[in-house]
This record gives C-alpha cells, sequence and structure tokens, in this order.
C-alpha cells in the first residue's frame, strides 16, 4: 500500500474516532474531555492504534479512561465500519499521549532557565557595584 493512501486512512480513521468518542456512554470517557491526538493503521488494516490525550488527567485518570474506550471497543469499531468504507475493520488498540504533559514541562523548565538568566545580570552588576 503506498504510504499516501495510508496517511489518508490514518487521518480518516483519527476524525472518525473523534466524532465517535463524543458519542461514547461509558462515564469514564464521557466525563472527560478526551481528544484524539493520532490514528496508526497497520499496512494490512487489521489492527488500528489509537492515541488520545485528556485535559488536565493525571496518570490514575489515563488509566480509567484507557478501561472506559476498551470497553466501548465494539460500539467504536461499529462506528468506525459504518462511516468508513474499508474492506477490513481494524481492531483498536488505546494508548495514552502524553506529548501536551511533555510540552507543559519543557516549557516550565524555559522560563526557569530564562528566569535565572535574567536574574543574573541583576546579580552580577550588584557585585560590580559593591566592588568598586
Amino acid at each position: 500500500m503506498s504510504k499516501y493512501r495510508r496517511t489518508r486512512i490514518n487521518d480518516e480513521v483519527m476524525r472518525v474516532m473523534a466524532e465517535a468518542v463524543r458519542t461514547v456512554k461509558d462515564p469514564r470517557v464521557a466525563d472527560s474531555i478526551v481528544t484524539i491526538t493520532k490514528a496508526d493503521v497497520s499496512g494490512d488494516l487489521k489492527f488500528a492504534k489509537i492515541y488520545f490525550s485528556s485535559f488536565g488527567a493525571d496518570h490514575e485518570t489515563a488509566k480509567q479512561i484507557t478501561k472506559g474506550l476498551y470497553s466501548a471497543q465494539g460500539y467504536l469499531r461499529s462506528y468506525i465500519a459504518r462511516e468508513l468504507n474499508l474492506r477490513i475493520t481494524p481492531e483498536l488498540s488505546f494508548e495514552y499521549d502524553n506529548a501536551m504533559e511533555h510540552g507543559q514541562d519543557i516549557m516550565r523548565l524555559l522560563k526557569k532557565i530564562e528566569q535565572t538568566e535574567k536574574s543574573s545580570p541583576a546579580e552580577e552588576e550588584a557585585e560590580e557595584e559593591t566592588n568598586e
């Protein structure tokens, strides 16, 4: 299968999954803000790994959301089968994507470095004035 076609399939599965997750009635999923960040469908279309994130979710909440998605797996597969005209409806697996949290950590570290750099010149100037 060409890479272009696989990319289109990944994008369409991600789009349909984003719609489908909003209709899941499981309270573990419905009570949190779940965003589908990526879909990775295998070359033979038998398996799809769905990456998701949730706003403000800690590790335990992410585990509960994952369990909720796995319990709604049959419903989600049927939703994909209805919406997409694929020869094979892929089996779904779910993985929490912590890229947003990782990005926040990096931003926090960069701000901390920036603050220390701003305070360092002021301290050096103060030391120079006391030495004169």
